[in-house]
């Protein structure tokens, strides 16, 4: 079993920070939800409160290491140009889907999309976390805040998701490979 370096770049891109990041997202919105509309304060609240703040902190530096490293590290892969004459494209994913009339708008259409809604991502999510560090438990007496918050929120896990399924599709028919080949385990032969 084998994987090379920029596969293992993409699956650290993708799967380690990104879904991760999705799952994350998942569990701050049930989280914010349920500490901003807490009738009465539990007398648990200062370390849910505390607890919540790190979660938020965690999930700020998800969200900029997985768009970072899409935008630093992935992209000028995806981008690369091949030299002049060159026959075999699969070491250039962008030339590779522009290259097919039936692969076209998986760049025209998917990767540009991608390319600016995996921003939003890390944009509204560091709101999210400053605006709840700032405000804390005295957010739920400010109800146009608290719905900004959860919005803001639901926009940065609807992002990170769009920009992960188009992502995912797109390394489907045209994946990011290349670099030096990484053993992962000797397979046996028969």
């Amino acid at each position: 079993m084998e994987i090379t370096v920029r596969g293992l770049w993409t699956l650290i891109h993708g799967i380690g920070f990104g879904a991760l990041y999705l799952l994350a997202c998942s569990g701050a919105l049930v989280e914010l939800y349920f500490f901003t509309h807490a009738p009465q304060p539990s007398e648990t609240e200062p370390n849910r409160e505390r607890f919540l703040k790190v979660y938020l902190i965690a999930m700020v530096v998800l969200a900029w290491f997985a768009v970072l490293t899409g935008a630093y590290v992935i992209y000028p892969w995806y981008r690369a140009i091949p030299p002049t004459g060159s026959i075999d494209l699969s070491l250039f994913p962008q030339r590779l889907l522009m290259s097919r009339s039936t692969t076209i708008n998986w760049h025209s259409f998917g990767m540009e999309w991608k390319e600016y809604a995996a921003w939003f991502a890390p944009i509204s999510i560091t709101m999210v976390a400053f605006v709840f560090i700032r405000y804390g438990r005295d957010l739920r007496n400010h109800r146009q805040l608290r719905s900004a918050v959860l919005c803001f929120t639901l926009v940065s896990f609807l992002a990170a998701g769009v920009a992960g399924l188009f992502g995912a599709l797109i390394n489907k028919q045209a994946p990011v490979q290349g670099g030096h080949t990484i053993q992962l385990s000797g397979g046996e032969e028969k």
